[in-house]
Formats: structure tokens, sequence, C-alpha cells
């Protein structure tokens, strides 16, 4: 799954990697969780960046609901296996059948959290692209819906799942976010694209453009929401040169001082 994650890139650097206009200010927020409002880019306005709920909750559902996540794979694969090639079952699951027909989103992160599937956040790790490949997007599908008792409108969105790659097997998750290469957002958002070429492209990412590290326990407390909270405590699950693991870092706001001192406490 993923329950967790971050996007702390400025606005103007959003606007132009995704080539859209953001209709508010949206601060950074290292700790995007239940609730929390985070941007989004829909099929219905593909040039428009909007704040929605994480959480979604569809329009006929008969109270607010916060799903966080829909399984690519729906009802199939249940066990989770890494190597699962079958259908894309969500096309087919009540909740979601209608928003991957039609109400499709990019969600916009600059990394994830995720914990191991035994201890969850309790063993956390933030996983990033390589490279400073970021801001990125996850496929997601989102809804609106309506409290019938106050009027009030509800916009919110979930992230789509599928089986885990390498490196989330090397963490201990048996699930990760799909994560759209920057090739596939157009098409992923396109109504007109067969529904066929739309499931295909919810693949795992290359792990070898990923990597990991492990992270404080106190990123479990949506609360804990600073860039303290996401510098490392533990080892990087691909190791990188001494230099990448510098920029890595900074890219998160973090100094080299931090990078030093990381690597000492490590070696000692």
């Amino acid at each position: 799954m993923c329950g967790r994650y971050v996007i702390v890139s400025k606005v103007e650097v959003v606007e132009k990697k995704f080539n859209a206009k953001s209709e508010a200010i949206f601060e950074p927020n290292y700790n995007v969780s239940a609730g929390a409002k985070a941007p989004i880019i829909t099929s219905a306005a593909p040039q428009k960046i909007q704040l929605s709920h994480f959480g979604f909750t569809p329009s006929f559902a008969a109270k607010k609901t916060y799903i966080l996540n829909a399984r690519a794979e729906g009802d199939h694969n249940l066990e989770n296996r890494s190597d699962f090639t079958g259908a894309k079952g969500i096309i087919k699951k009540p909740y979601f059948r209608r928003a991957i027909r039609s109400q499709r989103c990019l969600v916009l992160a600059d990394a994830f959290i995720e914990g191991t599937t035994a201890n969850k956040l309790d063993e956390p790790y933030l996983v990033y692209l390589k490279d400073k490949n970021r801001p990125f997007a996850f496929a997601g599908i989102y809804d609106e819906w309506k409290d019938e008792h106050t009027g009030e409108q509800h916009h919110s969105f979930a992230i789509i799942t599928c089986p885990p790659n390498k490196l989330m097997t090397k963490i201990g998750h048996h699930r990760m976010p799909v994560i759209l290469p920057p090739d596939y957002y157009n098409e992923y958002l396109n109504l007109d694209v067969p529904l066929s070429d739309v499931t295909s492209l919810l693949q795992r990412f290359p792990a070898d453009q990923m990597n990991a590290y492990k992270i404080s326990p106190a990123i479990k407390s949506p609360k804990n929401n600073s860039k303290e909270f996401i510098e490392p405590v533990s080892e990087w699950i691909q190791p990188e040169k001494e230099l990448k693991i510098t920029n890595q870092i900074d890219l998160f706001g973090m100094g080299d001082s931090n990078a030093k001192r990381k690597r000492e406490n490590d070696i000692n």
C-alpha cells in the first residue's frame, strides 16, 4: 500500500514539470496522510493543479470514507505475488470501476514513505527516485461526494497500487504505488484512450531507478511533519557513491553536514 508520501517541491517547480497551473498555493508536506489536502491533476482538467483530500470517497457512498489505495489487480493476486502479470481487476471493483474509466488523476509527489509488511510504520523507509527525478506522479483515481445533510462537496483521491519491485521486496513490503513515467502522463489522463491501454500502464516502476533509506518511526504520527522526520537514520537499501548520496539528501533540503554526520554514525 501507500499510506504516506512527501510533496515539498515549490509550486512553480511543479507547474513547470507538469505543464499545469495551480489553483492554490500548497505548503510543503513531509508526511501526507489520510484526510490531508494534496495536489492532483485530473482527467477533467489536465492543465490545472487542484487540491484534493487523500482518502477516496465515491460519489455514491452513504458516508465519507478514506480509501487510500486501489489495487490494480482488484481481487486477483490476493497473495501479492511480485511476478503477477495477470488481469487488472480494478475495472470490476464496484468502488473503483467508474473512476478508473472516467475519473483518473496524477497524484503529485517527491517521495513516499513505506514500512515493512510485518512492522508497518514502526520500521519506515523513505523511497525516492534516483537522479533528482522529482516531482513525479502516482497513478490515481478521484471523485466528488456530497454530504446530504450539510451540502458539503468533498473532493478526494486514492493512489493505485501494484505488486512490489525488487527494491520494495528488499524493504520487506508486499505492495507499491504505481509510479507513472512522464511519457505516460497524457495517456493516463486521456479519457479517449482504450481502457485496456490505460490498465497496461499500471505496472511496477523499475527498481534500479529507485532507492530508499530508513527514517525515524516518529513519522508514524501525522503531526510529525517537517524535514527532520525524513532524514536517514540507517543505511541506503541500494548503496550509492558518496557524492550521489549527498545530492539525494540535498533534494529534501538537507545539507552536506547532515550527510557527513549520517555516514560517520553508520561507520561508528
